[in-house]
């Protein structure tokens, strides 16, 4: 008897088991729920943990049995995953989550005929998977003319061409076909094939196996960027020393069929639930447990589900020795942040630096962190270090003199932070949050008032819908004592930015100089409502509530409103 099962897609959304049979739940209803809630919130481990012990109590439930097994797959133990995997199919039901576990199985013990049979039985982990199964276990078992003829059946298949192409050209490398493999990624034969990361590495060491190293490097130059990440940086030096690169990408028909599960995953990341992503991921990290590119896409999922332990521990897998080890330390600084552990974030950021010096971004990373914890002389201090590590200028550099152009003003360091918002600009000269920042900057001083609105003007025309730049355009109408013009433009930004306490306090001002007072006190109410950021903000709009902004600025020492720019 077969018992279909819900598909993959609703298992966490709707929770298998509300139609569970009922018997024996004295020993599952607690375990159970609580799995349950666990796997709605993604908390793979505690799930795990109360489905296995619902199974203890009902052995022979086939809900139970898959939610264990996608439970096991999200906490990275898909050895776990195969025994209730393998009782699911005793039991007669059908699951392609738990036919995905034993196919995975049979391909890292290498018994690529035991794959065919149970596809041929009907085990399946879906439709374009199951087809460059085949072919990847063809080539497992020394079959490449039946491997090459699976591949083209695959490539035929509607909206499956790239993927056929791009798995045949790594079969064909694999063997050490790479003038094969180049006439694919080259276009000669069926490509070319869309650039992407793992792409563009494998094309680079085929044509440097093919003694092609100038134009690996130009492969990587067009495709990549001069300004490439740190492990294209290193191919290409190599390949300009004229190193011959080994194909590595692929070296055997496991490794193919982890990167068959890497290549969907990547396809699904942001388009499908993040547990078929992740389900994809995991494979292919328990595949090839070296494969880089798959350790820190499971972690960038676990990432994005909140399960900032399980990310940190997925990071950590990458040994320092792995070029990819700066991006998994990166990511997992992210995770630490995301959980709580500003301190040892920044720890370990500090650490990385020490050990890897003259990497901008790990500098840039401290200095964000620092910069977040209000501890802005430390994150000028760790921008300098990352700015000093620059050998040229580059338009991207913007942004590290941006943010400590924001540490320097932070600290009151006015002339070098006016000197790093001129050089961002200098970069990247209609940067809009840099236009903003600096314009913004020079109303809250009151000078350079027509410079300043001329860059807000900029902004707003790349951001009309950001809230903050369009109420610096609205300060900035005021300011230059146009208050009509600055009522409209204030209306907009609270409309985008209803629970703003500077907008609304913005808007009263505005509404004061124009002699709408009535209107100007409900903002000002409005923006204490939203509990303005310092108590001196708070403070002020009260005391504007208590005596007026006429008044105010009086004792302040500043002009009052009429007098400002003798504005409409």
């Amino acid at each position: 008897m077969t018992l279909p099962l819900r598909p993959l897609s609703l298992i966490l959304a709707l929770g298998i088991g509300a139609a569970l049979p009922a018997r024996a739940w004295d020993g599952v209803a607690g375990p159970y729920l609580a799995g349950r809630l666990a796997s709605l919130e993604s908390d793979y481990v505690a799930a795990s943990d109360y489905f296995t012990r619902a199974l203890a109590a009902d052995p022979s439930n086939p809900s139970l049995m898959e939610n264990a097994v996608i439970s096991q797959i999200g906490r990275g133990a898909i050895d776990k995953a195969l025994k209730p995997a393998q009782l699911l199919g005793e039991l007669g039901a059908t699951s392609q989550i738990a036919d995905l576990v034993i196919l995975a199985d049979l391909a890292a013990k290498k018994d690529f005929a035991g794959a065919i049979a149970a596809l041929d039985k009907g085990r399946s982990a879906g439709p374009l998977v199951d087809g460059l199964f085949r072919a990847w276990a063809l080539v497992g078992m020394g079959q490449m003319s039946d491997a090459t003829v699976a591949f083209d059946k695959v490539s035929e298949a509607p909206g499956s061409r790239a993927f056929g192409l791009y798995h045949k050209a790594l079969a064909l490398a694999s063997v050490g076909d790479f003038e094969g493999a180049d006439r694919i990624f080259s276009g000669e034969e069926g490509g070319p094939l869309r650039a992407t990361r793992r792409g563009v590495l494998a094309h680079a060491q085929i044509l440097s196996q093919l003694e092609r190293n100038a134009d690996a490097v130009e492969l990587i130059d067009k495709t990549v960027g001069e300004a490439a990440d740190p492990i294209f940086s290193a191919l290409r030096d190599e390949l300009k020393a004229g190193k011959p690169l080994p194909f590595t990408v692929v070296t055997s028909a496991t490794d193919g069929l982890a990167e068959v599960f890497f290549t969907v995953a990547t396809a699904l990341n942001g388009e499908a639930a993040d547990v078929n992503t992740l389900a994809y991921a995991r494979i292919a990290e328990f595949l090839a447990p070296n494969q880089s590119d798959a350790i820190l896409l499971c972690a960038s999922i676990l990432e994005a589900q909140g399960q900032h332990d399980l990310a940190t521990e997925t990071f950590n897998r990458i040994p320092r020795e792995d070029p990819a080890y700066v991006a998994a330390e990166l990511g997992r600084t992210d995770a630490l942040i995301a959980a709580g552990r500003v301190d040892a974030a920044i720890e370990a950021l500090q650490q990385l630096a020490k050990t890897v010096p003259g990497r901008a971004d790990i500098w840039g990373a401290l200095g964000d962190i620092l910069r977040r914890q209000e501890r802005y002389a430390d994150a000028a201090d760790a921008y300098d270090k990352a700015i000093a590590t620059f050998s040229a200028e580059e338009p991207g550099q913007w942004v590290v003199y941006y943010t400590r152009g924001i540490a320097n003003e932070r600290e009151k360091n006015w002339d070098k932070a006016e000197v790093d918002f001129r050089k961002a600009l200098e970069l990247r000269p209609d940067q809009p949050a840099v236009l903003n920042y600096l314009g913004y900057s020079y109303l809250e001083m009151n000078t350079n008032l027509d410079e300043a609105l001329g860059m807000i003007e900029r902004a707003v025309a790349a951001r009309p819908d950001d809230g903050a730049i369009v109420d610096s355009l609205g300060w900035a109408l005021y300011r230059l004592g146009r208050y009509a013009d600055a009522v409209s433009t204030l209306e907009k930004a609270v409309e985008l930015m209803p629970v703003d306490p500077v907008v609304n306090d913005h808007l009263g001002d505005v509404y004061w100089a124009v002699d709408r007072k009535r209107e100007a006190e409900f903002q000002w109410k409005r923006a204490l409502s939203f509990e303005p950021d310092t108590e001196e903000e708070a403070a002020r709009i009260r005391r504007k509530l208590e005596v007026g902004l006429d008044v105010v600025l009086k004792e302040e020492g500043a002009e009052p409103l009429a007098v400002t720019k003798n504005g409409n």
